[in-house]
């Protein structure tokens, strides 16, 4: 008779408990479903890419959105805190100093992956379609590709698009066209 392995799920005040001791100083790591999930670490082409799409974004969403990156999201029903290379949100100000921004102040999220493609792809596309986060975009490095996923459902998104060139609107900002060259950094 072989036996069973459990694992321990971490509720998101057990995540902040532990984050706030210092156990996870060292390390780069995010919650994603209830599982302390270690991060790949970022190669150049990737910090270079997603840092200058983040800029880019901002220049074209001006005071419409706020983009923040690298840092944390609050998905509570799922117990997960993930931390998307890019995240557009509400400009609520202060109010994040209270908490991470929720589901419903997300716009869209980005991810730029390599590494982490079967995780940003598989994983996340479920985690971010579960809590209704409108539309959700990966830029594969390996391929040089966009991929953005729409029409969340319990069951994942039900619209996905690949561009590799042109431009790209977001649902939440229809009239400001985002070219996909600058996203992709090509």
């Amino acid at each position: 008779m072989s036996a069973m392995l459990v694992t321990a799920k971490w509720s998101l005040d057990d995540y902040h408990r532990i984050v706030e001791s210092g156990v996870l100083d060292q390390r780069h790591a995010e919650l994603i479903n209830g599982e302390i999930v270690e991060m790949a670490p970022e190669g150049e082409s990737h910090a270079y890419s997603s840092d200058e799409a983040g800029e880019y974004l901002t220049y074209l969403l001006g005071d419409r959105a706020k983009v923040r990156h690298a840092k944390p999201i609050t998905l509570s029903d799922s117990a997960s805190e993930p931390e998307p290379d890019i995240a557009i949100v509400q400009r609520l100000g202060q109010v994040y100093r209270e908490h991470h921004p929720y589901p419903e102040n997300i716009f869209w999220l980005i991810e730029y992956s390599d590494s982490s493609l079967a995780k940003d792809m598989e994983v996340k596309t479920k985690l971010y379609a579960q809590v209704g986060i409108p539309e959700y975009w990966v830029v594969n490095l390996k391929t040089m590709e966009l991929i953005v996923w729409r029409s969340p459902t319990a069951g994942g998104y039900e619209t996905q698009l690949i561009f590799t060139g042109g431009v790209v609107t977001s649902l939440a900002f229809p009239d400001i066209e985002i070219a996909v060259e600058r996203l992709l950094n090509a």
